[in-house]
């Protein structure tokens, strides 16, 4: 039984940052768990397995590219019950059931016994993945120091990267062995890392604020208004990340006839890049600021999307990969930090706020994903079209901004 994590009142001084204790430590070790599970691997394991899975003619093209959209609509299912298990459940037995359950999905996949039963498993893992995403960050830095949620936040996220790298480097590894035999080996993998985080999540959940109606039910509108345009740019930028998410590999090897070794290759470039995307944006984040960031990083996608969608020179794929992997995981704390910027005084408006922005997310990357199946099928598998949608849909994002500026210049000179 972990020992109870000690709170720490936001009030506090935090000129001498408090050394993390070993049940806090664990707590964070336990959040980098449950995002390398659910989001690196369930999510991203499975974009390099698409050219196997067609060529052992487990699934058509089309279904392949469908059963990876299941995963999306499973993620905005978890977004929005994510919060209600853990008030039914609590957070710790929350947490616990979707590590299970995302771990299950993984051995249940490995046997293909219809279309039907390959959806379920992939909507559960998607499940899975977004409530942890909702959950794991909410329910584990309340109980750290105020001085140290930073490291502890940029630990949890670092979790995305190297589950994106693991799926990059095992997955070619484990297909030596067989495709089955593949699908066994993440389920073990995320069993091992389920056993890790099991006793490390808080036993308790954070400690509920006091409620001041006054802040809580209504923000300022310049607030409002600001948050409505995140959630728009964050909702464009799922929009934007699913193509690559789903289809860079398969690009690479059938599209441009490389083959699956130099398609998963892409994908280990694509790892390596998004481990070290939260620091990279992070700290353009502490010269520049977030919402200069953000509005950057969205920018640096729709040019990494354009030059897929333009190009089938190797060392520009490259540059787009190595791109797009560092913002994948590189845009959530960016997201994070915009929303503390526009609430800078309440935590429970800033939670409210991330999870509709997360369901945003999940919601235009399900429809996204069913969006492109289609029409990558009804263009007889053209990659350009679906790439070229992600570039204009991440440019409408990173001029969001600008249309807040101009309302608030408007505003400004008015008065």
């Amino acid at each position: 039984m972990s020992a109870p994590l000690r709170h720490t009142n936001s009030s506090h001084s935090v000129a001498e940052p408090a050394p993390l204790s070993a049940a806090a430590w664990h707590a964070t070790i336990a959040g980098l768990c449950g995002s390398f599970v659910a989001i690196g691997l369930a999510r991203f394991a499975y974009t390099p397995l698409i050219p196997p899975l067609i060529s052992a003619h487990w699934f058509s093209a089309g279904d392949a590219v469908t059963l990876g959209a299941a995963n999306f609509a499973g993620y905005l299912a978890g977004a929005l019950l994510g919060r209600p298990l853990a008030a039914g459940l609590g957070n710790r037995q929350a947490l616990r059931l979707l590590m299970v359950a995302a771990t299950a999905a993984f051995f249940a996949c490995a046997f293909p016994v219809s279309v039907t039963w390959f959806f379920v498993w992939r909507f559960l893992s998607g499940l899975a993945g977004g409530a942890i995403m909702v959950l794991v960050a909410t329910s584990i830095l309340p109980h750290i120091p105020v001085a140290r949620r930073g490291f502890v936040s940029g630990m949890i996220f670092l979790g995305l990267g190297l589950g994106i790298a693991a799926s990059g480097t095992l997955v070619p590894a484990l297909l030596r062995l067989g495709l089955r035999e593949t699908w066994i080996g993440l389920g073990a993998l995320s069993l091992v890392l389920a056993a890790v985080s099991w006793s490390g999540w808080p036993a308790t959940n954070p400690p509920q604020p006091a409620t001041h109606a006054a802040t809580h039910q209504h923000p300022a509108a310049k607030s409002e208004w600001s948050l409505r345009i995140l959630y728009g740019q964050y909702a464009a930028n799922a929009l934007g990340l699913v193509p690559a998410m789903v289809l860079l590999v398969d690009y690479v090897a059938r599209g441009l006839g490389r083959g699956a070794d130099v398609g998963a290759a892409f994908w280990v470039v694509y790892g390596v890049a998004a481990i070290t995307g939260p620091v990279l944006t992070g700290y353009a984040a502490d010269r520049i600021g977030f919402a200069s960031a953000y509005r950057g990083t969205l920018l640096v996608q729709a040019v990494a999307d354009a030059i897929l969608a333009a190009s089938g020179n190797p060392w520009l794929i490259g540059l787009a990969t190595v791109l797009l992997g560092i913002s994948t995981p590189g845009i959530v704390p960016l997201a994070l930090g915009r929303i503390q910027e526009i609430l800078p005084h309440s935590h429970i408006d800033q939670r409210a706020a991330w999870s509709r922005a997360t369901s945003a997310f999940a919601l235009f990357q399900a429809l996204g994903g069913y969006g492109y199946s289609y029409l990558f099928i009804q263009t007889g598998e053209n990659y350009s079209i679906i790439f070229l949608c992600g570039a204009v849909a991440l440019l409408l994002a990173s001029l969001g901004d600008v249309l807040n500026n101009v309302k608030r210049g408007r505003k400004h000179r008015a008065q």
